[in-house]
């Protein structure tokens, strides 16, 4: 059997369709979720779950080691040898890890409590609940260790599987709980929602690796490489749990919990858009840069076809969806969400840079550069904490907008010298090229927005996202077999 070009555009195109595809379905379920809670709890209720979530998720990140990243390469690496005692040991070690950082967390998370109300609220007292949402910070780190088994086991089919029940548990749990408690659900429904995470997970984990745990020092002694390459994802996600964490309480102390709300919502389903395309990076293309980190040929190869590829995906989304906002937003959400549009449409002009920096950005880490990757994480999340400040006390919840993108480009900018210094990556002629005929598509769809007519708004976007799509389709049939295997099968039908 051929065996295939893993650097080859079709492969690129083949994963990132693939990931992007259950992503995508999980989007689906998750967007009639946030309608309904939307609907149910206003721009209040969102606000105050982001403002609990941003919060664990900042305690999860400072406490979990980074098992959830690192551990992937331990598991990986035995499972090749077909070494099925060795594999068992591995398992148990980051298990054990992963419940020694659980229980951490949980003391951590109630002994914190007092405080993360005083930095969070400027108004009630919410130590208690963040004390009956200390479980969520153990389970998250649980799902985390047994997520990393899977991953490194090559199981994809069943973390697609989780993924997508994660999703279908949480609207099923979630919304009765809002319809009936209201706000007074928040908190039981986020552990619930953490539970049936954690359950799902280990469900199939379990199934895969009989449950077997020990906490003697020299099984956790030879975990401490894996904590020590774990400290780079973990002082990153405090930087970026952080940052979130400094915009929310910001916008909470300065304007009103229904900004956070607002804000929220427009960052959270902008990225969520993007993470369609973007989703393949972690799970395929970083394994297969870190095989060829050192050689600067085939990184430069890799990393420019994955950044082509992303972004000739990515294109036509973003400029449908811009022009799709003032529709969707309301009827994704509610009425009240409508003055986050203006956010969302500048917003999406930072996914255009995004596409192209993201694969650049892995090269620290396939690299095991840490120190590297670490300094440009730090300084994304202090231009945008600063940008945002600056940005919203001039032109509100749409400043907001303008402070991602302009992070966005900061970043773009910045990564791409640092790389260029650091590893020799040069930004190839056909990125250039599909950059320049695809970003005046996403600028021109953005000045559309400004047209008060609709007959004159709607042919316009629709025209230039059908520019955008059939240019993309027409790099992406010159690049790969794909289009022809396809057209082959269905002559055979």
């Amino acid at each position: 059997m051929k065996k295939e070009n893993t650097g080859s555009y079709s492969h690129v195109l083949k994963y990132t369709g693939l990931f992007g595809g259950v992503q995508g379905l999980n989007i689906l379920v998750g967007i009639v979720r946030n309608k309904l809670v939307a609907m149910i709890l206003g721009p209040e209720g969102m606000g105050l779950i982001s403002l609990f979530n941003s919060t664990i998720n900042l305690l999860s990140n400072s406490t979990n080691l980074g098992i959830s990243m690192s551990a992937v390469r331990n598991i990986s690496e035995v499972f090749d040898s077909r070494d099925e005692k060795r594999i068992c040991h591995v398992v148990k070690m980051i298990r054990s890890w992963s419940l020694l950082t659980a229980l951490v967390g949980v003391l951590l998370c109630i002994v914190l409590s007092p405080f993360l109300d005083r930095w969070t609220f400027g108004w009630g007292n919410h130590t208690l609940h963040f004390v009956l949402l200390s479980p969520i910070v153990g389970m998250m780190a649980i799902t985390g260790g047994e997520t990393a088994i899977l991953k490194g086991a090559r199981q994809l089919k069943r973390l697609a599987a989780v993924s997508v029940y994660n999703v279908v548990a949480a609207l099923f749990i979630s919304v009765p709980l809002y319809y009936f408690f209201g706000a007074a659900a928040i908190v039981p429904s986020l552990v619930a929602m953490a539970l049936a995470q954690m359950l799902l997970t280990i469900r199939y984990s379990y199934k895969l690796f009989p449950p077997k745990m020990s906490f003697h020092k020299a099984l956790l002694g030879e975990g401490m490489n894996m904590v020590r390459l774990g400290i780079a994802f973990v002082l990153a996600g405090i930087l970026g749990s952080g940052a979130e964490f400094v915009i929310r309480s910001f916008l909470s102390y300065t304007s009103s919990l229904a900004t956070v709300g607002l804000y929220s919502a427009g960052y959270m389903m902008t990225m969520t858009y993007a993470g369609m395309v973007f989703s393949a990076m972690e799970t395929d293309f970083f394994p297969r840069l870190s095989a060829v980190a050192t050689d600067v040929n085939a990184a430069n190869t890799l990393v420019n076809r994955q950044a082509e590829v992303s972004l000739l995906l990515i294109s036509p989304l973003l400029v449908f969806f811009t022009i799709s906002l003032p529709i969707l937003m309301p009827l994704l959400f509610s009425g009240k969400f409508t003055p986050v549009v203006g956010m969302m449409q500048i917003t999406v002009l930072a996914m255009y840079f995004r596409a192209l920096k993201l694969p650049v950005a892995y090269m620290p880490l396939a690299r095991g550069d840490s120190r590297s990757y670490l300094l440009l994480e730090g300084i994304y999340d202090v231009a945008l904490v600063t940008l945002v400040i600056v940005c919203f006390r001039r032109w509100g919840i749409t400043g907001c907008g303008v402070a991602i993108t302009t992070a966005g480009i900061l970043d773009f900018l910045v990564i791409h010298a640092y790389a260029h210094w650091k590893y020799g990556y040069c930004i190839s002629r056909r990125v250039r090229r599909s950059a320049f005929m695809q970003l005046p598509f996403g600028v021109l769809a953005f000045l559309v927005t400004f047209l008060k007519t609709p007959w004159l708004y709607w042919p316009l976007g629709i025209l230039l996202g059908l520019l955008s799509l059939w240019v993309s389709i027409y790099l992406l049939r010159k690049k790969t077999h794909l289009w022809n295997a396809l057209m082959a099968r269905f002559r055979q039908n």
